[in-house]
């Protein structure tokens, strides 16, 4: 039987590290059902985090899908005769700034998202940019504040942060009963009635109870905000609100507050302890209420690769079959599989697909649903559902798969390129050609990992986001391909930039017995546009001083020239050149010759064109007791910081700064050390600045060794 896909939720679970999104998971396992026991985080017992590194470390590293039932509407715990079976597909994700993309290429493909706060440590510098991409993909959110039973909880201080800090429009939909140690239940503002869990059998059922005499000012107050808002959002309710607010039904509040959120107009925000089983189900119903069905977005948008023109697919089984590849993972028992998730039409087990990126068919031999690492095989999937796929030859993060009669290639996912990089090689003969194996796996799963060769040491560098990154990408190289590695220090990952225009002229002629070798190419060499990726090639050639067939040549010659920039050999992003001028000889001009005078050409006017070293800027936060922080602000200056922002957070400073990447190493330790091991920090990519003049010198003195 098909299911109904006005109820089905596809949802992201987002968060800061140690925000509690692991243990909010397990608890939405237990209570629908799924799991019969709880597993705990801090146990190594998480069902999500499965990779023994994650147990260990009590950190999630990879984006784990779960699929889970729940009936709504309920009533104490108990589904309503009338309740009908909610399909919610769950992608719990990582909180580690280095594992980003693991939310990027999630939220890509989901419909909401719950975005899990702290109640204690409130809108933390992984909320701010889980809440950028957030904002990029345009995901309906709701807002739930953990641990509210611990020391220092403060529900409507976190609120006032995701207003003011994150900019947008939180409204409470529950206040708390009681806080930290006596926190035991929430005020339903829509409803206006309390609910208190009870302590045994994991906070499944809990009483309505009379709204505590204490709280009923806070309560009309809050209820009066929410009401305020949606009357503001809904001019149907604006005009009754006037006459008179207690006149607007509960009803009438539940279906204005789905549109404001769906609009992402409205933030709504609950409350719980996850740990201590409550309000869980709450954020469910919450779920089930106000966050978006596959239904609710009219169409995904995409382009026909034959005639380049914008076609769209509705959610329905009817259309024909498009899907995206969101990631690529190896389980030791299936091989590989491919996550997608499923925008329109229907895909049967066992047969063919077009993949866009590559124009090839594509065998669907098994489709499984998904339980973290564990795999329920199905038979077909349809419109608006997650699954995993396997028997696949060539699929990628971000491939489009879809009906081979239909073709439709949908908006792919741009990954941030890897800034700190360690050589590796391996410790014995045989662990050789395990190694390159390995990485290949390890890079198809990842789109942030990158492998290279170095071509003057030939040692084979890798590449990621952080040194946390890098460590789990070795430990599990050791782990799951059984390959032994030394490993170098950890290498920033500088580039190049053109920074002002030249002209050039490059004659390649070479004369050896027989035919020789004759190009000349006359250019304009400088820094792409605005805005622009790659090299910007522009051909002014009139009359056919060069001929045609050589021009893609030329294009070639440069494009391959940009891997190894002109002073140091390290990558340049982006640059524009103009083909002016140029000849060919009759007999010796050819399309080898013109490629190398345009690599030769390129490495002349790269230092005319005044080349810079860029390296990557890291945006630190620190956050420390007052008084340390006069010494950490005066290291960060020693290591060429520049402090942009200080705020204050809980009784704590919170140093905000960009710090040069190659100054970082060991930073966790110095910290520590600064401050009797009572300061914490985060860092993230920010961008790529010029180098100075002394530091750039030193890179370039390095590189040439």
């Amino acid at each position: 039987m098909a299911r109904d896909l006005k109820l089905t939720r596809n949802i992201g679970i987002a968060a800061h590290i140690d925000a509690g999104k692991t243990t909010t998971t397990e608890r939405i396992l237990f209570y629908s059902g799924k799991n019969h026991k709880i597993g705990e985080t801090h146990e190594g017992g998480a069902t999500t985090d499965w990779m023994e590194q994650e147990a260990e470390r009590g950190i999630t590293i990879t984006s784990a899908a779960v699929t889970v039932d729940w009936k709504f509407p309920t009533e104490q715990g108990k589904p309503l005769p009338d309740a009908k079976n909610y399909h919610f597909n769950i992608i719990d994700t990582p909180g580690h700034v280095d594992f980003t993309v693991e939310v990027n290429r999630s939220l890509r493909v989901l419909d909401g998202l719950v975005f899990l706060f702290s109640a204690v440590d409130g809108v933390e510098p992984q909320s701010e940019t889980n809440w950028r991409l957030a904002d990029n993909y345009k995901v309906p959110r709701m807002g739930f504040v953990n641990k509210m039973d611990r020391q220092g909880a403060d529900f409507l201080n976190v609120c006032k942060q995701v207003k003011e800090m994150l900019g947008s429009n939180a409204v409470p939909i529950v206040l708390p009963i009681g806080d930290e140690a006596d926190f035991k239940g929430v005020v339903d503002l829509v409803k206006n009635r309390a609910m208190v869990w009870h302590e045994e059998n994991h906070g499944s059922t809990f009483d309505i109870v009379d709204i505590p005499a204490e709280m009923a000012d806070e309560v009309k107050q809050f209820r009066g905000q929410l009401i305020e808002e949606i009357a503001a959002y809904d001019e149907n309710l604006l005009e009754k609100y006037m006459e008179d607010e207690n006149s607007i039904t509960e009803e009438e509040i539940h279906t204005a507050l789905r549109a404001a959120t769906l609009d992402m107009s409205i933030i709504p925000m609950t409350c719980g302890s996850s740990f201590k089983n409550k309000g869980v189900q709450f954020m469910l119903d919450a779920v089930c209420r106000y966050l978006p069905s596959p239904m609710d977005k009219e169409a995904i948008d995409g382009t026909n690769p034959k005639t380049d023109e914008p076609v769209s697919r509705k959610p329905s089984v009817d259309e024909p079959f498009a899907a995206l590849a969101f990631k690529i993972a190896t389980d030791p028992f299936v091989g590989r599989l491919a996550f997608f998730r499923a925008y329109s039409g229907r895909l049967d087990a066992g047969s063919y697909v077009l993949n866009t990126r590559s124009n090839s068919r594509e065998r669907i031999s098994r489709i499984f649903q998904m339980h973290a690492n564990k795999q329920e095989p199905i038979e077909y999937i349809e419109a608006g559902d997650i699954g995993a796929a396997v028997g696949f030859k060539d699929i990628k993060t971000g491939d489009t798969l879809c009906d081979e009669k239909s073709p439709i290639v949908l908006e792919s996912m741009v990954f941030p390129d890897p800034v700190i990089g360690i050589a590796v090689e391996p410790k014995t003969k045989a662990d050789q050609d395990k190694m390159g194996n390995a990485l290949a796996k390890l890079a198809e799963e990842d789109p942030t990992f990158q492998v290279k060769t170095d071509e003057a040491s030939g040692q084979t560098i890798i590449s990621g986001m952080g040194e946390l990154h890098l460590d789990i990408i070795v430990d599990r190289m050791r782990r799951e391909f059984k390959v032994e590695v030394n490993q170098g220090q950890p290498q920033v990952e500088y580039k190049e930039a053109l920074t002002t225009v030249a002209n050039h002229r490059e004659v390649y002629k070479k004369q050896s017995g027989g035919r020789g070798k004759f190009a000349d190419i006359v250019f304009e060499i400088g820094p792409a546009d605005e805005g622009k990726q790659g090299l910007e090639f522009i051909n002014e050639i009139k009359g056919g001083n060069i001929p045609k067939e050589f021009i893609p040549s030329v294009e070639k010659g440069f494009k391959e020239s940009m891997k190894n920039g002109p002073l140091a050999g390290f990558e340049v992003d982006s640059m524009k050149v103009t083909l002016k001028d140029g000849s060919f000889h009759a007999v010796d001009s050819d399309q080898l010759s013109f490629e190398l005078a345009a690599k030769m050409g390129f490495k002349e006017s790269g230092k005319k064109a005044k080349a810079v070293i860029m390296e990557p800027i890291m945006k630190l936060e620190v956050v420390t007791p007052e008084e340390y922080m006069g010494d950490i602000v005066g290291d960060l200056n020693r290591r060429r910081g520049t402090v942009n922002g200080m705020d204050d957070r809980n009784n704590a400073k919170v140093i905000k700064a960009f710090v040069p990447l190659s100054e970082m190493f060991g930073y966790v330790t110095s910290l520590r050390t600064l401050s009797s091991g009572r300061a914490t920090s985060s860092m993230e990519f920010e961008k790529y600045e010029a180098a100075p003049q002394n530091i750039a010198e030193d890179v370039i003195a390095k590189a040439k060794g």
